[in-house]
């Protein structure tokens, strides 16, 4: 599919779309006060998912080597490492930095339910280059982890002396809880801000834990469900990561 370059009058190829799509809807009738006590309601998760990313990072160490020799991601391991990160993104979209968009309790489940309103699949790649194992997850994200830095702040100083600034998603998550326990309404602009943040997010965590060759663009796609590939707004200046030949 291809769009016209209003300057020149000619067509112009669309944006290639990402291999993550991440979607998300928000409830309608959202409780006022209930987001206060998300974060304890969903306490049983953490515990869950706890135990979940340790396997998860023993998983992608045994996936880095299989890839590293054989420029393939055993579909096992892909298939149970996207069911860690859907679960972790609906735990996220229900009790905290992912938006506080829905009082829906999340399942316990790793498989996908498309009638949750916080949805997330990643593509399955059939072949990955073998050489980016050893450099994409550090240094070609460290653009991206400096983005991330931002979104869920960093901390600074001595040990003895350690303080941590909230990030920009904490922040905005708050405001959005403050406005709905006032108001009970969401403001939608705000809601399109945070999904399009937790979007630029999953699609680093795909890059870096070895999911994609395809580098995470540098562009804020806002809103619920995942923009089409003709309504997507060109990535930045910054170039594709480099290929093996």
């Amino acid at each position: 599919m291809s769009t016209t370059d209003p300057a020149l009058g000619a067509p112009t190829p669309a944006p290639e779309r990402t291999p993550v799509r991440l979607d998300a809807e928000l409830d309608p009738g959202l409780s006022r006060g209930m987001w206060l006590v998300k974060w304890l309601l969903a306490i049983p998760h953490y515990i869950v998912l706890l135990f979940l990313w340790l396997a998860f990072g023993v998983a992608t160490v045994i996936a880095g080597v299989a890839i590293l020799f054989t420029g393939r991601y055993p579909r096992s391991l892909f298939d149970f490492n996207v069911g860690v990160l859907r679960w972790s993104w609906r735990v996220s979209y229900y009790a905290s930095s992912g938006g506080l968009g829905t009082d829906r309790y999340p399942p316990f489940s790793l498989g996908e339910h498309p009638d949750y309103p916080a949805r997330l699949s990643i593509a399955y790649p059939e072949r990955l280059g073998r050489g980016l194992v050893l450099v994409k997850w550090w240094l070609l994200a460290i653009p991206h982890y400096l983005v991330l830095a931002t979104l869920f702040g960093a901390a600074s100083g001595t040990d003895r002396e350690a303080t941590a600034a909230p990030g920009l998603l904490t922040v905005l998550t708050l405001v959005a809880g403050v406005v709905l326990l006032f108001t009970r309404r969401y403001p939608r602009s705000l809601f399109d801000l945070i999904v399009g943040f937790n979007r630029w997010q999953y699609r680093v965590f795909a890059y870096v834990f070895l999911m994609t060759d395809q580098y995470p663009p540098f562009r804020l796609d806002q809103g619920g469900p995942e923009p089409a590939a003709d309504t997507v707004a060109p990535a930045g200046p910054f170039p594709a990561a480099p290929q093996p030949a």
